[in-house]
């Protein structure tokens, strides 16, 4: 065995950079929830069956890059491993980028 191998095994053990999804979290409720949530009270709750996305209030016409549009709600794709945050001002904060109303975090 070369020397290097335990060294480059130990290497691939360790994340390079995990990538941040959109947090699963209670959403306030405008008109019905979203998919994968369900009303409770004055927010939307995600559901307890594991497929439920992240998701954010819609804002505008359009949901940002890697979400679709659900209701009042823009939910992360199955395939989306980015996180999406509401806009303040005409830009975005170190690392993230804009898209629409919205900042989408770099990779």
């Amino acid at each position: 065995m070369r020397p290097e191998t335990p060294l480059a095994a130990l290497l691939l053990l360790i994340p390079i950079q995990s990538l941040a999804q959109q947090p699963v979290q209670p959403l306030p409720k405008v008109g019905g929830c979203p998919l994968g949530y369900y009303a409770s009270g004055s927010y939307c709750a995600p559901s307890k069956t594991g497929n439920t996305r992240g998701a954010l209030e819609k804002i505008g016409g359009s949901c940002p890059i890697g979400f679709y549009t659900s209701g009042a709600y823009c939910v992360s794709s199955p395939s989306n491993q980015r996180q999406a945050i509401q806009k303040t001002g005409s830009s975005c904060p170190l690392g993230w980028y804009s898209s629409g109303s919205y900042c989408v975090k770099s990779r």
